[in-house]
């Protein structure tokens, strides 16, 4: 008979159950350390497991699926919404940490996940410098709103704006070290390299926004199409309608991977300015009636299709072949 086995990630601990025949192992816990995840993989080489399903989590799940990946177990890695609906499916109210891990557990039986296969060590360096430059570059822009309250009001003592001014200028160096070390990881990496470039050729993205998205884009399956890769950021429409009386505005679901909105969001700003495609884009958003949010997200959405071209297909960016011509015809 086959073994599924799904596990819940937590960040001290993960939860195991497996689901053979129909019936449901007693769960277990591994802590979310190296040491750990030597025991988890000893105990699933005796279950022989057909699939080993976790969800992508934060950056939890990462380490434990290379792990297991490289101890020869067939992983999937599935997106969190998946379970979620898996779960409404069959009507499960209730959430705890082994009842997630028996849901996957049954998931990987019924569903039969594609397996995962981990990226290069290079692409996992480069999605771990992305995200901590992404987090600085978030810290800054936070120092520098404090900043400019500070200096908003007389009474606001000078050792603190120096105190702040400090702290920004380490911000600078640190982002600027990490960006220095992530373009000579790209020089060991000449796929990478090339990948970043074509980012680069759209309008708006620099090499700090280069560097966090492809930090993250290049880690994500192949496979996925450009629909899937928006849900996976969070950028795919929510609609909340029923019958006539319930017509709520759609909205972006957030539920996904916030590095890749928050490196978008800029770009796409600029984008908008400068460049004549996405500028008409917008534009013809805004005269349907959409808000200037709604049209600012949907530039996001498309900008994030053009680059996952960018990476599939191994060619510069090209807005002229992402936005209709007849937009900027009307412009």
């Amino acid at each position: 008979m086959s073994v599924s086995v799904g596990i819940d990630i937590g960040a001290g601990q993960v939860d195991v159950v497996a689901y053979e025949a129909g019936q449901f192992s007693k769960p277990s816990c591994y802590s979310q350390a190296p040491e750990g995840h030597k025991q988890l993989i000893k105990q699933l080489k005796t279950l022989h497991p057909t699939v080993v399903v976790m969800e992508a989590t934060g950056v939890y799940y990462l380490d434990l699926a290379i792990a297991l990946a490289e101890a020869g177990l067939p992983v999937a890695v599935i997106n969190p919404k998946s379970s979620k609906h898996f779960a409404q499916i069959k009507l499960q109210n209730s959430k705890t940490d082994r009842l997630d891990a028996a849901l996957l557990a049954e998931y990987g039986a019924r569903m039969e996940p594609r397996r995962w296969t981990p990226p290069d060590q290079n692409r996992q360096a480069l999605r771990s410098l992305g995200r901590q430059i992404n987090r600085l570059i978030g810290s800054r822009t936070q120092a520098k709103n404090r900043l400019h309250a500070m200096k908003a009001t007389k009474t606001t003592p000078r050792i603190l704006i120096d105190d702040e001014s400090q702290a920004i200028d380490v911000l600078d160096q640190r982002i600027e070290r990490l960006r220095q070390a992530a373009l000579m990881l790209l020089e060991k990496a000449p796929e990478l390299k090339r990948l970043h470039a074509h980012c680069c050729a759209a309008k708006g993205i620099g090499d700090a926004s280069a560097l966090a998205l492809l930090a993250e884009l290049c880690v994500l399956p192949e496979h996925l199409k450009a629909a899937q890769v928006s849900r996976h950021a969070g950028l795919d429409v929510r609609l909340h309608q029923s019958g006539s009386s319930v017509n709520q505005k759609a909205r972006i679901s957030k539920a996904g991977n916030a590095y890749i909105r928050s490196a978008l969001y800029m770009p796409a700003l600029s984008a908008v300015r400068f460049d004549p495609h996405a500028k008409a884009f917008y534009e013809a958003l805004v005269a349907r009636g959409k808000t200037k949010m709604q049209a600012q997200v949907a530039v996001m959405r498309k900008y994030l299709t053009g680059l996952w071209a960018c990476l599939k297909t191994d060619s510069p960016f090209d807005s002229s072949r992402l936005f209709s011509s007849i937009h900027a015809q009307k412009a």
